[in-house]
């Protein structure tokens, strides 16, 4: 632990270019045999934005390795950018200029990819938007984000008709049913020569998780490659990786590694929809090395009857992200996968907070574990004032150099000094490990008590035969406030709601112990991996 003024905090201030460089030629990013196309990275980079700059070095670089493997097949690093060449001057025809946004609604396979890069490469901001998306949120998105382009998947063709009269509207994969445009038109009817570069980075806007209402939009630009560092100091990633990133792309977890794959020329495995068997396949067929997921994902393929009879030997990584990863959950995958598992934990806002690595978990499972070099993580209590005893619970705070600066519609997250919060609260532990406890708004006071439902969640979780929990709070005429908690269970094991409350009571103290329980199928969760609060509601 270190000392930042009068605020303790873990991590180190801020890596050296020598060290950050010394991190990207270690895992392929930079290589010293060809300086002039080193320098190329980041001038491309800095003007194309990460997504289309990483693609453009790639093609200079290997044209004929894979970049993307999907249901078409595989496609090269050099067709990738003859056509999105050509589709970045499509963008443009469409009359996009630079800093203009463009609004992407696809599933993950070659064409979102197309559509990100084109957007770089023509200078347009690039809008993420939720494949999950109702129309009237839809709508809402495209009016506060200025889409003038919105490029979205063919089977989307009904949402289409939420966007207003002034968007320009494209589909990818198919002939418009209505009145839209077509991608693959658009690339035939225009040339696939290298483009300029436009004069500055659009940049790109993730939306918020939007778990209880209309998501936020989180603007972002990234100038300098040295960024990659953070990540891949904790996260050993290499040149010749074969990445299938289950995860989706549109949020932080599956963008920031296709990012990072495409930065080191690695080949991308993409699937339109997750299927826990088909995944398992797919790490078989093309011998994936790095699985990237939300632990919703994980526990489906570790539900999978026939897992042991898949070879996925090929596995050094898997990431875990979006979430909080159980325990248990994370015992098992390691039991099943061997030593391989890194939970990532950050948000939206501030990226990149704290990385487990499969040593951190082995030592201590459930562990988010710690800062990479250049990211500082601080703990505040509810008046701003540093906590720094190990496992007492309060908001956690991240400094890295890489936080959003303000949502599109207005506001912020809280920041303190150089830090801004993650909305989660969390503790260390002893060796300056990190756990996350859960979010910040999460806390109920029941019966004049705080209880944080995370901590009671990962207990119940541990029960023979309980394979999911989630909880929520609800008035109480008596306390209050009381927590209403959900499980899913599997059958292997009798569950019911006395068993549950015992199971807590002998593990926290007794006004933790839930007030009601309710066992039910599933728990409903968003494309992102987090539980949809308003759908859990309503069960």
């Amino acid at each position: 632990m270190k000392r930042k003024g009068d605020i303790s905090v873990h991590g180190r201030t801020s890596p050296s270019v020598v060290h950050s460089v010394r991190v990207l030629l270690g895992s392929g990013v930079v290589d010293l045999r060809r300086p002039v196309l080193t320098l190329q990275s980041s001038l491309a980079v800095r003007t194309r934005g990460p997504i289309a700059g990483a693609a453009f070095i790639a093609a200079r670089r290997r044209p004929d390795d894979v970049a993307v493997i999907d249901d078409d097949g595989p496609l090269t690093y050099g067709e990738l950018d003859l056509r999105t060449n050509a589709l970045a001057r499509a963008i443009t025809a469409a009359g996009v200029a630079e800093g203009d946004a463009v609004g992407v609604l696809c599933r993950d396979h070659r064409g979102v990819i197309e559509v990100m890069v084109a957007a770089g490469k023509s200078g347009a901001r690039l809008v993420l938007l939720n494949t999950g998306f109702a129309p009237p949120q839809l709508a809402d998105v495209l009016v506060r984000e200025g889409v003038k382009l919105l490029i979205a998947d063919a089977e989307f063709d009904a949402l289409l008709a939420a966007a207003p009269d002034h968007v320009t509207t494209a589909v990818v994969g198919g002939p418009a049913a209505g009145p839209h445009l077509v991608v693959d038109d658009l690339v035939a009817a225009h040339s696939t020569d290298r483009l300029p570069a436009p004069s500055r980075q659009g940049g790109l806007v993730l939306l918020t998780g939007g778990t209880t209402g209309t998501p936020k939009g989180a603007p972002r630009q990234v100038g300098s490659p040295l960024a990659a560092a953070q990540f891949l100091e904790r996260i050993p990633q290499r040149r010749g990786d074969v990445l299938l990133i289950a995860a989706p792309t549109f949020h932080g977890t599956g963008l920031s590694q296709l990012i990072l794959a495409m930065a080191l020329g690695s080949t991308v495995v993409l699937r339109r929809r997750f299927d826990a068997e088909a995944t398992v396949r797919a790490v078989e067929q093309h011998r994936v090395t790095m699985l990237v997921l939300v632990p919703t994902m994980l526990q489906r393929i570790l539900a999978l009857e026939d897992l042991a009879a898949h070879d996925t030997s090929s596995l050094r990584i898997i990431l875990c992200a979006g979430a909080a990863l159980p325990a248990e959950l994370g015992d098992r995958a390691t039991a099943a996968f061997g030593p391989v598992v890194h939970n990532l934990y950050g948000c939206t806002e501030v990226a990149l907070a704290t990385v487990a690595t499969p040593e951190d978990w082995a030592a201590a499972p459930g562990t988010a574990g710690r800062p990479p070099r250049g990211v500082q993580v601080a703990l505040f209590d509810a008046d701003d004032q540093p906590v720094t005893a190990s496992g007492v619970s309060a908001r956690i705070f991240v400094s890295n150099g890489l936080r959003f600066e303000g949502y599109s519609g207005g506001g912020t997250k809280p920041t303190i000094g150089a830090f801004m919060g993650t909305g989660d609260t969390g503790h260390w532990d002893d060796d300056g490990r990190l756990f996350v406890d859960g979010r910040d708004d999460d806390m109920i006071v029941s019966g004049g008590e705080n209880v944080f439902p995370g901590e009671i969640e990962q207990v119940v979780g541990t029960l023979d035969g309980v394979v999911d929990v989630a909880s929520l709070p609800v008035d109480d005429v008596e306390f209050g406030t009381r927590l209403r908690l959900f499980v899913v269970t599997d059958g292997s094991a009798p569950v019911d709601a006395d068993l549950v409350k015992a199971h807590v009571r002998s593990h926290l103290a007794r006004f933790k112990v839930p007030r009601e329980v309710v066992v039910v199928e599933a728990i409903p969760y968003t494309p992102t991996g987090k539980v949809d609060r308003r759908v859990l509601a309503t069960l």
